[in-house]
């Protein structure tokens, strides 16, 4: 119970965040839940009605998972299913998707890239996000595949009165802040303003989102991992020292 009576903000989309807030609970932690991403589903991609088509179907996140899965389920049996990290992976796996390719660590392009040497030849669906990067299907497309790319969903700003999290903050009761994209981070500090963000320790899954923070000022910074395991025992590990 090394988090008791820690206030831990999660920014997660809400469809994601109840998972990660359940397990900061199990912990002792008080999980404030301030979903800094909203998902708006798009209609189903053209693609999808070709899923057969493909070798390969790569999924960039959990929300990719949730939005498209169910227009793609049963996945045919002759498409092998990736996913860019460990959080997207258990997603597959929770909706029966097995076997997964997906890297032993990171969750980002550059981890997925290292399991996907050869596709020389493949065709490949990658479905994501209005606006994803461009790296993984540029790189995947230099080493031979024929990518296509099937946008399900929007990343948007919620609309949430902030008032809540800040007085609670300068009550005392908000210990740290955990963000999973460098996209989350602008829209918490453009929700809740500069100084919140910039009190309270911030926990990342990796160093590009690190990198993002740094430049919008930040410094108490904390790279824990990408699975939900590893940002808990940062978490622990950060108090625990001060304790």
């Amino acid at each position: 119970m090394s988090l008791a009576g820690r206030g831990v903000v999660v920014t997660r989309p809400l469809a994601l965040a109840e998972q990660f807030a359940d397990l900061l609970k199990r912990h002792g932690a008080r999980a404030i839940v301030f979903p800094a991403i909203e998902i708006r589903p798009l209609p189903a991609p053209a693609a999808f009605a070709r899923a057969a088509a493909f070798d390969i179907i790569v999924f960039v996140s959990p929300s990719a998972v949730r939005v498209a899965l169910p227009a793609l389920a049963p996945l045919p049996r002759n498409v092998s299913a990736a996913a860019i990290g460990t959080g997207t992976r258990r997603e597959l796996e929770r909706a029966g998707v097995a076997p997964v390719i997906a890297p032993a660590g990171g969750a980002d392009s550059e981890a997925l890239l290292r399991e996907m040497q050869d596709v020389r030849g493949k065709r490949v669906l990658i479905v994501r996000g209005e606006g994803g990067r461009a790296l993984l299907g540029e790189m995947l497309t230099a080493r031979g595949a024929r990518v296509e790319y099937a946008e399900c969903y929007r990343r948007a700003r919620p609309q949430l009165d902030p008032t809540p999290l800040l007085n609670a903050w300068r009550g005392g009761e908000v210990h740290a802040l955990t963000v999973s994209s460098a996209e989350a981070l602008d829209n918490f500090i453009a929700m809740t303003g500069p100084q919140l963000a910039a009190a309270l320790p911030l926990f990342v899954p990796h160093e590009r989102v690190a990198a993002h923070a740094r430049s919008r000022g930040l410094r108490d910074l904390l790279v824990a991992g990408p699975g939900d395991d590893e940002m808990i025992e940062r978490l622990v590990a950060y108090f625990d020292e001060r304790d």
